[in-house]
């Protein structure tokens, strides 16, 4: 009797990122309470490394949060079940389509082509060192998504400055990260149908990937700036839920409001799994 009590129970404290797509398609408060715990400081995080100007503003964070969360939001279109990295890494992306508006023009422009020809003969990790640094992350930051040392990302980022300045008309240490935005909604608009899916990329990334496997990504990757932004772009989301933690109760009350979450006792289970 106790196994089988103890089985439904466990039924039914699962609570997956899955349902919480449903719910909040579905316009129901347990979604969005879910979101406001479990997001909430991921969006905090992006906005201060993105737009950091704009980060410290409560009301732009309740705004930005309300327009992602809300019925309606493209975020919660697909309903396929997918690894939660895959939808942090959609929220992501629509996080930063929201903000656009805020991310200054450059005052030197580059385009993929450029940086093609400037990268032409690194790797895919190197690569993935550059293209991180148009994401706006540092040396540091950089080596421990890649596991790499950070003296080889600096060395690399080096080489392809010196590489990138000899193809520029003109050239700064930032005109990378100025062209971040930019070289993103590039690459994203040379997609094509060879592109490779993002459970390919979590497969290498959490090592399930074989040599010859990982071999056919980087031959397709090296050449495809679309995925080198998706491989990158689901680098950054696995480290950002590694160093994630649910935003505490003091905290939550505030977005419960923001996302018109009804006062009231909530069942056992989501008490708990909210928290």
């Amino acid at each position: 009797m106790l196994k089988i009590f103890g089985s439904i129970f466990n039924g039914l404290m699962i609570y997956t990122c899955y349902e919480m797509i449903q719910d909040c398609r579905a316009g129901k408060p347990e979604g969005r309470e879910y979101f406001a715990t479990h997001y909430v400081p991921m969006i905090r995080h992006l906005l201060a490394h993105y737009v950091p100007a704009q980060a410290s503003d409560v009301h732009f964070v309740e705004k930005t949060v309300k327009a992602l969360c809300m019925p309606g939001s493209r975020l919660f279109e697909s309903q396929e079940p997918a690894p939660e990295r895959t939808f942090v890494t959609a929220l992501r992306q629509h996080l930063l389509e929201a903000v656009a508006a805020n991310f200054p023009e450059p005052d030197i422009r580059v385009d993929l082509d450029a940086l093609a020809q400037a990268l032409d003969e690194m790797t895919v990790l190197e690569r993935q060192a550059v293209w991180m640094e148009t994401m706006r992350y540092g040396t540091a930051d950089a080596a421990r998504m890649l596991r790499m040392q950070a003296q080889s990302v600096e060395r690399i980022r080096q080489r392809a400055a010196e590489r990138l300045r000899g193809v520029l008309d003109q050239w700064s240490s930032a005109v990378l990260t100025e062209n971040g935005p930019a070289l993103a909604s590039e690459a994203a608009s040379r997609a094509t149908a060879e592109c490779r899916p993002a459970k390919d990329f979590l497969d290498v990334i959490d090592g399930r990937m074989t040599w010859r496997g990982r071999e056919e990504i980087d031959s397709h990757v090296r050449l495809c700036w679309n995925c080198l932004d998706h491989f990158c772009r689901l680098l950054e989301t696995t480290d950002l839920l590694r160093a994630s933690s649910p935003l505490p109760e003091e905290e939550l009350e505030s977005f419960r409001r923001v996302l018109e979450v009804p006062a009231g006792k909530r069942p056992l289970w989501k008490r708990i799994f909210a928290g």
